[in-house]
């Protein structure tokens, strides 16, 4: 790819990044955040604008062993610095895209991408003061939150609360601290569950304190939280652990706010878990007309109602697909339908290219007769 003048894309008017029209995107450039954690910046191809919602996130499309694989990335940059867009990576012992990403992704290769998409902003939800709670790599939504504030000069009430393993692993730690220095109403806390005798950190004893999150930890740093709008994101151990806390405080929960649904790198048959209820199920509710779905690789064959999504139907007769959020968001789930119709309400998580292709999300998809899936 040659090289562009930064200038003639400052002075131009360039049109909108559109993803369904023009899904490649170029790897301009790589940064080592912390040991194991990598953030990876791309540029559309054709000079254009990136337009999003600070918390939304992007599905990449990787060829990795001689299979497309689809994993969604939160992103990490703020949509007030539209020529760009990054997200960051940690590496995972048994992430197949996270290593692929850490150990092959180079300044200059192209990737297809799908998005941007997703509810979680801030945006979203406007409020004189804010609580961010996050753990780990979930910090990158809530960073693209906080960005867009400062950029914009914007003297936001922010109160930011990052977990972390060690002070080593804190993401963006220098860049949240700019970010306190220079704007008075936001501040940073740090709650590791290890901290090293390194004296650097221990000339910061107001902002980096050894432990958990707890709702005492939580009074400390923020005094005011039960009057704040709420976002959190991090496992889902902590997203659960965070949400159970501030509903026994007896925080309004509805100005709490969550990533409805994460991104794990687990194995696809770990990763898919089944979740059956028999008292709800389908047939439960006497529903007698069924279509089969024939899957041609594994070699099996389901039976599906027609008001049941295939995922849904697979899952209850023990399959484990792939998945991530079930709502026709992020394209894991991706398949190719050989023959028959389905009913499909998708949350922008296929384009309509791949549509004509005769690809489908199962996760949101009803049979409207007999169905054979390539899987």
């Amino acid at each position: 790819m040659e090289s562009r003048n930064t200038t003639e894309l400052w002075e131009s008017a360039l049109p909108v990044w559109q993803g369904d029209k023009d899904n490649e995107l170029v790897c301009c450039q790589i940064r080592q955040e912390t040991a194991d954690v990598k953030s990876f910046f791309f540029r559309p191809s054709q000079p254009s604008l990136f337009t999003f919602l600070p918390g939304q996130f992007i599905t990449l499309e990787l060829a990795i062993d001689g299979e497309i694989i689809n994993r969604s990335y939160t992103i990490s940059s703020a949509p007030s610095q539209p020529h760009v867009i990054s997200i960051t990576v940690k590496r995972k012992p048994e992430g197949l895209v996270s290593n692929w990403l850490h150990d092959n992704l180079q300044v200059g290769m192209p990737i297809s991408v799908l998005g941007p998409a997703g509810e979680f902003s801030c945006l979203n939800h406007p409020a004189k003061k804010y609580l961010f709670l996050s753990g780990g790599s979930g910090i990158t939504p809530l960073m693209s939150m906080a960005r867009a504030y400062y950029q914009l000069a914007e003297t936001a009430d922010v109160a930011f609360v990052h977990s972390a393993r060690t002070p080593a692993d804190i993401i963006f730690k220098d860049e949240l601290d700019l970010m306190a220095m220079n704007q008075p109403l936001f501040q940073t806390t740090y709650i590791c569950a290890k901290v090293d005798k390194n004296p650097s950190w221990r000339l910061q004893p107001k902002s980096i304190t050894e432990g958990f999150l707890t709702i005492e930890s939580l009074k400390l740093s923020t005094a005011d939280f039960m009057t704040r709008e709420v976002f959190t994101c991090g496992p889902a151990p902590y997203m659960m652990a965070v949400k159970n806390m501030l509903s026994a405080a007896g925080f309004n929960m509805q100005h709490y706010h969550e990533e409805s649904f994460t991104f794990d790198e687990l194995p696809a048959e770990i990763q898919a878990e089944v979740i059956h209820d028999e008292n709800t199920s389908i047939a439960g509710n006497k529903v007698s007309t069924t279509f089969s779905i024939q899957l041609t690789k594994s070699g099996v064959t389901v039976q599906c109602a027609p008001d049941q999504f295939v995922l849904d139907a697979a899952r209850s007769a023990g399959l484990r697909l792939p998945s991530s959020c079930s709502k026709g968001l992020c394209g894991t789930c991706k398949s190719k339908l050989v023959s028959g119709q389905v009913e499909m309400k998708h949350g922008g998580g296929i384009r309509q290219r791949e549509i004509d292709q005769g690809l489908f999300l199962p996760c949101c998809a009803k049979p409207l007769s007999d169905l054979v899936i390539e899987r």
